[in-house]
């Protein structure tokens, strides 16, 4: 047959269109999985597609979190940034206030009011991990997260936050935007709640939340 030839090996037919075949779907295969290595720290626990346009919960384990760095998860067909602050960013929150929009975050529509209880310069239920949604709210764009306290060549003094290069507004590390950019609002925190220590559910208010 014109699809078969013998295993110089076992003497036994091989069938090539099948080998083929299988040649094809390991060239993908590899592809994929080196797309996902390039993005090392981008993680999705999702389920099917149905439940996700239905908003279903998402649950991001944050156990490998390290200080400094983003965990990407996503909810509702957008990114969620799980970020484990420092304290010296903790430390530099409450400094920003004069040069913020809503630095007492008093937009009611930005943030579930469990977050701003405790210290609300922090927006968040566990002052050293920060939730938002990443999406700019001017125009949808993604910001870049410049999590490091020093000068950068839009703020001589930053200190620390996220940068839209698309039309260049800033926010803190709370996601509080800054005067004079086109921003309109604060970047928008996501119900949520921790399952455990290391556990976080988005998309679910804590128990007993009002």
């Amino acid at each position: 047959m014109a699809n078969e030839g013998v295993n110089e090996t076992t003497h036994e037919p091989v069938n090539l269109g099948r080998r083929r075949f299988l040649t094809a779907t390991t060239a993908v295969v590899g592809a994929v999985g080196a797309g996902f290595a390039a993005v090392p720290f981008i993680k999705s626990w999702n389920p099917s597609a149905r439940a996700k346009l239905a908003g279903a919960p998402i649950t991001a384990d944050i156990s490998a979190l390290p200080e400094g760095q983003r965990l990407i998860v996503e909810w509702r067909g957008q990114p969620i940034w799980i970020v484990r602050r420092s304290q010296a960013i903790l430390k530099a929150l409450p400094t920003l206030d004069g040069n913020l929009r809503d630095p007492k975050s008093e937009n009611p529509d930005q943030q579930p009011n469990y977050v701003l209880k405790g210290n609300p310069e922090y927006r968040s239920i566990k002052p050293e991990v920060s939730v938002l949604v990443g999406l700019c709210t001017h125009l949808g764009c993604s910001p870049e997260m410049k999590a490091e306290i020093r000068p950068e060549p839009f703020d001589p003094e930053w200190k620390g936050g996220y940068f839209c290069p698309c039309h260049k507004s800033r926010f803190d590390m709370s996601g509080r935007v800054y005067q004079g950019v086109p921003a309109p609002t604060n970047l928008v925190v996501p119900p949520h709640h921790y399952e455990n220590d290391n556990t976080i559910v988005i998309g679910v208010d804590p128990q007993g939340a009002a």
